[in-house]
């Protein structure tokens, strides 16, 4: 009999939950069901699957366990977390309208506005750490209001469950995309968002070595539209990709715990350094969601950004001479990153009026050991700006 696990810890849910031992062998790990097809009894009598594009025991192992993560009712697993994007957009008729951060990942921004779009969908842009002017951008005909927090790449915090309240009486669903934070920092669903989104790439895999998305909800009509979107538009991901997932969310918890503290010693520094111009991380007590961040976090995750002075030229020669911090895209792995947005993650959004500065870089801080991930940083920025030089 299957154990529920709910009522567990999160650090025993992130193991438990969604992965007994199989009930063929007792293998201890969810075993990898690499299979296209299944065996029918008889036309239509099978034992829950038929196909592995509409469904595999691997990906349902993912379904449970994220589902025990985020506190949903339900989870469904997609081959990226645009794939996970797009599917949420067929929620959306023409003519109706979606809220978008001013603040989204980049792939966020390209795919609302430059495909959703076409199909008759509008959307306007709104800083959603404003609350007087998400208000004031709320329409009638909006049914989607897509919230990042922290956002991407400036670390804004959102309240959500003060643009929740908002929504009270307002058809609009709330997304909240929590790739950002992990479901081991923060808890959208309990802070009253309707869905849940992640790219499962980034913390909740943890390794670099995965690409994959998730959407966490509660009603039973939203999960039944998106199944048979996700069925017959095909975007699921493979077997395999479910249990590189599943491996990695057994160590979220402790992963994230070393990622908050090295990127809140990352911050520290960078503010001091006579290089920098601004830091954006939301473990600051100077950080304008700082308060924000405390209420609704758990702790404040691995992500730093900042401006380098000297403005483009310095930030491409800082991003360009660390060693330990590895020029790549992508974030939420055990390896620390560091990238120029302007150019790499946020490249579709220039002159739109979301467009980044110039001067600013985007840091993953990784679980290697701070002494290396500040000897890294200080060599790097030393070279725009040396030491003791104001």
């Amino acid at each position: 009999m299957t154990h529920d696990w709910r009522e567990a810890a999160f650090e025993t849910r992130a193991i438990h939950a969604g992965q007994d031992p199989d009930p063929v062998t007792g293998a201890v790990i969810t075993p990898i069901y690499q299979t296209s097809t299944y065996v029918q009894e008889a036309v239509g009598v099978h034992k829950g699957y038929e196909y592995s594009r509409t469904d595999n025991p691997t990906r349902t192992a993912l379904h449970e366990a994220m589902a025990a993560l985020e506190g949903g009712a339900w989870a469904l697993a997609y081959a990226s977390g645009l794939a996970a994007t797009q599917n949420l957009t067929y929620l959306l008729s023409p003519g109706d309208h979606v809220l978008l951060s001013d603040d989204a990942y980049g792939g966020t921004y390209r795919l609302i506005a430059k495909v959703t779009s076409r199909y008759g969908v509008d959307f306007s842009l709104v800083d959603m750490s404003d609350l007087d002017a998400v208000r004031g951008a709320i329409r009638p005909e909006t049914r989607l209001v897509w919230v990042e927090t922290p956002t991407n790449p400036y670390l804004k915090i959102v309240d959500i469950r003060a643009v929740a309240d908002l929504l009270t009486d307002h058809p609009a669903r709330l997304v909240v995309d929590n790739t950002f934070a992990s479901s081991y920092l923060q808890q959208p669903l309990a802070l009253g968002a309707d869905l849940v989104l992640h790219s499962t790439t980034k913390y909740l895999g943890g390794h670099s070595d995965v690409v994959g998305g998730i959407v966490v909800g509660n009603e039973p009509e939203v999960l039944e539209t998106l199944r048979f979107h996700q069925n017959a538009a095909g975007a699921v991901p493979g077997p395999f990709d479910c249990w590189l997932t599943l491996r990695g969310i057994k160590t979220l918890a402790v992963r994230m715990e070393r990622h908050s503290a090295n990127a809140r010693t990352v911050a520290e520094f960078l503010r001091e350094h006579d290089a920098v111009g601004r830091v954006f991380y939301p473990g600051l007590p100077g950080h304008p969601g700082h308060e924000i961040a405390k209420r609704q976090m758990r702790d404040f995750s691995g992500m730093v950004s900042f401006t380098v002075r000297g403005g483009y030229e310095a930030a491409m020669a800082v991003a360009g001479s660390t060693k330990v911090f590895q020029l790549a895209e992508s974030l939420g792995g055990v390896e620390s990153l560091i990238e120029h947005p302007g150019q790499m993650t946020h490249a579709s959004v220039a002159g739109t009026g979301a467009e980044v500065e110039d001067s600013l870089v985007r840091l993953s801080v990784g679980i290697e050991h701070e002494s290396d991930l500040m000897a890294d940083l200080r060599q790097a920025l030393e070279a725009v700006v040396p030491a003791g030089v104001a």
